[in-house]
């Protein structure tokens, strides 16, 4: 008996309209070549799927070692850059304790020097410097001038009397000149309380700049010093002191004269 099956376009096409009639088999069931050939579809069917979901173990091991590699590449990047962060905050804690400490000089200057009390005391004791100098040059001057006229007096031929008179006078003078050299003593303390002043301003100037890197250091932000003066005011630079550069001595202006 034969049996009939469904006709593909394909067999329409080039067989017609002829039918298309397969054999029975014994018992109604499909010849074991048909079920050979299913079986060995059906084992390629898996080898396939198999080969989809399974990969070769080089090519894993390889992959393993792209990936191994590739973490480690990124693990030397992160520690570079958080040993980049470790010196980076170094620095700026140093720079933050160099500030800090400036602060603090900063603040003892102002508390104790940069007041306007303390700068006051220190503008009386140059101002009492400048008056008591003042005062005891007129003084001074004032008694020279009666002593010389009193001097000139006795040259001349004059009584007894008025000779004594005039001694009494100069030793009044003498007297008076010697109570004017006291300024000096008065003038050296208060000059030696605004030299204290300078020196403690001073002492916390020089720390400061021992923190940002010392006095070379500074000097290299230092701007260029331009004498701005004019004519006679340039000239003046008043007394020198010893061991000064740049002052003509009274020698070296006798020798123009040589």
């Amino acid at each position: 008996m034969s049996v009939s099956r469904k006709r593909f376009r394909i067999e329409q096409a080039i067989l017609g309209d002829a039918p298309i009639v397969m054999p029975a088999v014994e018992g109604g069931e499909i010849g074991p070549m048909h079920r050979e050939i299913m079986a060995e579809l059906r084992s390629i069917r898996a080898q396939m799927a198999a080969f989809g979901h399974t990969r070769p173990a080089a090519v894993e091991a390889t992959d393993v070692a792209r990936g191994v590699a590739e973490n480690h590449a990124l693990l030397e990047t992160y520690r570079a850059q958080i040993e980049q962060c470790e010196k980076l905050k170094v620095e700026l804690d140093l720079i933050h304790d160099a500030i800090s400490r400036t602060k603090r000089e900063i603040a003892v200057l102002h508390g104790n020097s940069f007041n306007g009390e303390e700068m006051a005391k220190v503008n009386g004791e140059l101002g009492a410097v400048v008056g008591g100098t003042e005062q005891a040059t007129q003084q001074i001057l004032e008694a020279t001038e009666a002593i010389d006229q009193a001097a000139t007096a006795l040259s001349k031929n004059i009584s007894p009397d008025q000779q004594k008179l005039l001694s009494e006078e100069i030793q009044e003078r003498v007297v008076s000149i010697f109570e004017a050299c006291n300024f000096q003593d008065l003038t050296g303390q208060r000059i030696s309380k605004v030299m204290n002043t300078m020196k403690f301003i001073e002492q916390h100037i020089v720390e400061m700049m021992e923190i940002w890197g010392g006095v070379d250091a500074i000097k290299a932000h230092a701007p260029p010093i331009v004498d701005t003066r004019e004519g006679d005011a340039k000239l003046l630079n008043g007394p020198k002191l010893d061991g000064d550069d740049g002052h003509a001595s009274q020698n070296d202006i006798d020798a123009l004269f040589d």
